[in-house]
């Protein structure tokens, strides 16, 4: 062994000496004895920690049941769907509602294996292993993606109700459909690389290209099914008296000086006649003397053969044009209060790149607070694995104590967590509550998951302060929210960023 070689080795002197002090503290042994037989999260979890995080908020959004990505990577996808089947139920009053993520997860595919072809195209010149072309080639159509893949998505494809396209099974466990979709766009790419090398034109190698996502697309509508057309879509508004009718009012029992009965809490006019020692009634005098049939008489919405672009712009009450992403990058190389674009980052070639504005923490932290106030839900994106309990449902540092459990702080922050890529973006989420303490500041936030109802509580988590601000990093905000002056730099010319650079990964 040569000086320098010995040098980088781990000397057997330091490793009796690391056995040594390991075995001399007992808290070692136990930590030991912990994490081996239960795991690392299980061994950390500080029940302290997970006592001041209570699921209760004081601002809360009535949401429709639980949804599950299952094992694929459209976290994005659902997160972005949860956000507007919010919007749909609460204006025309369904008790519950689901899209299709699966028709969308169609259009994504042939999308992104489309922009993936003409991202070829347009870098005939790279060689296969510049910094470029590996970045466009490592997942060409892969699961990932953010809010404005989906409003380009929406955009060109529409929405449509789950019932009129469900999942399939490889859209709930996406992994073989997307190794062989990539493995054959990567042919694809190798081909249009000779043929230019070759001669070919560019008007002969885009018809080419044509012809290639014939191939796409019959991968997709075997793997998935073909998407509709046009469906029917059928709902009824849940009857806001129904858990009232049968019941006995509550009226109260003494009577008013004209020796009626008060206003009953049914929230009508207590048809009850005037004897003081009234203890029930019934309220709605007219529709229980009707004869029960058992036949569900609220009203029905009903439309027969609309298409997805109809059916978004006709029943979901917001645009998704009016969102912007907000970005909170404590970094040197990304100044805040201003706007950047991410090259070769968008799934439909004609719709643009992503962007963001990059805000300060209070500023960031504020939309949020306004939006939810407001009553909307919030789309939001961070690293869902560091200091996570992601079976039981919390997010937070004092929960998870690995310092504790390894004798070690972690004491990394936002910027070196990004910078580092130790905590970039990688789950989509929503917001649907956070509660403020006594002075008005928030301290904790209710989070909507897609992991299904069985993850967290009932498929909700809740999230400490300190935690959004370290790992939340994007929020997705209708721009009435935005101040002024933030609005104002989403007019502006942005600064273009490459694609490997921070804040790129793709959510899944």
């Amino acid at each position: 062994m040569t000086a320098n070689a010995s040098a980088r080795a781990i000397k057997p002197e330091l490793l009796r000496t690391y056995t040594e002090d390991f075995n001399k503290d007992r808290a070692n042994l136990i930590a030991a004895d912990a994490a081996v037989s239960a795991g690392v999260l299980k061994a950390a979890t500080d029940y302290r920690g997970v006592r001041a995080l209570p699921r209760d908020f004081s601002i809360e959004l009535k949401q429709g049941s639980i949804t599950n990505q299952e094992r694929s990577g459209r976290c994005w996808m659902f997160a972005s769907l949860n956000t507007l089947r919010y919007e749909l139920m609460h204006r025309w009053n369904l008790e519950d509602f689901e899209f299709s993520e699966t028709y969308l997860f169609f259009w994504d595919a042939m999308e992104k294996s489309n922009t993936y072809l003409e991202n070829v195209l347009r870098t005939l010149d790279e060689a296969t292993d510049s910094r470029l072309f590996e970045a466009i080639n490592e997942s060409p159509a892969d699961d990932g993606g953010w809010w404005q893949m989906f409003a380009a998505l929406v955009n060109k494809y529409g929405l449509v109700p789950k019932s009129a396209y469900p999942e399939s099974e490889n859209s709930r466990n996406s992994d073989d459909f997307k190794q062989y979709l990539n493995s054959k766009l990567r042919e694809f790419a190798a081909e249009l690389r000779r043929r230019s090398a070759a001669g070919a034109s560019e008007d002969e190698l885009r018809a080419l290209k044509d012809e290639y996502m014939g191939t796409v697309y019959r991968i997709c509508a075997v793997a998935l099914g073909e998407p509709p057309e046009k469906f029917d879509f059928f709902a009824r508004p849940k009857d806001d008296d129904e858990d009232k009718k049968g019941e006995a009012c509550k009226c109260k029992a003494e009577a008013d000086a004209d020796g009626k009965a008060e206003s009953c809490k049914c929230g009508e006019s207590c048809k009850c006649e005037g004897k003081s020692d009234a203890k029930a009634c019934k309220c709605d005098k007219d529709r229980s003397d009707k004869p029960k049939t058992g036949k569900d008489e609220r009203p029905q919405i009903r439309e027969i053969g609309i298409t997805p672009l109809e059916f978004y712009k006709k029943y979901v009450p917001v645009d998704v044009n009016d969102f912007a992403t907000l970005a909170n990058a404590p970094l040197k190389n990304r100044p805040f209060n201003q706007r950047y674009r991410i090259r070769f980052s968008a799934n439909v070639a004609e719709a643009g790149d992503m962007e963001f504005v990059n805000v300060p923490l209070d500023v960031f932290k504020k939309a949020a607070l306004d939006q939810l106030t407001a009553g909307h839900p919030i789309w939001f994106a961070c690293d869902c694995t560091q200091f996570a309990l992601r079976k039981d449902g919390f997010f937070d540092q004092s929960v998870v104590r690995v310092d504790q459990l390894f004798g070690t702080e972690f004491t990394g922050d936002k910027a070196h967590g990004l910078e580092y890529g130790d905590s970039p973006s990688n789950h989509a989420m929503t917001f649907t509550g956070v509660n403020l303490g006594e002075d008005g500041k928030p301290n904790r936030w209710k989070v909507e998951n897609s992991w299904g109802k069985d993850a967290g509580k009932d498929g909700y988590y809740v999230m400490s302060d300190a935690w959004f601000d370290r790992y939340v990093t994007e929020l997705i905000i209708r721009k009435e929210y935005l101040d002024d002056a933030t609005r104002a730099l989403l007019t502006t010319e942005p600064v273009e960023l490459d694609p490997w650079q921070p804040l790129t990964r793709r959510c899944r």
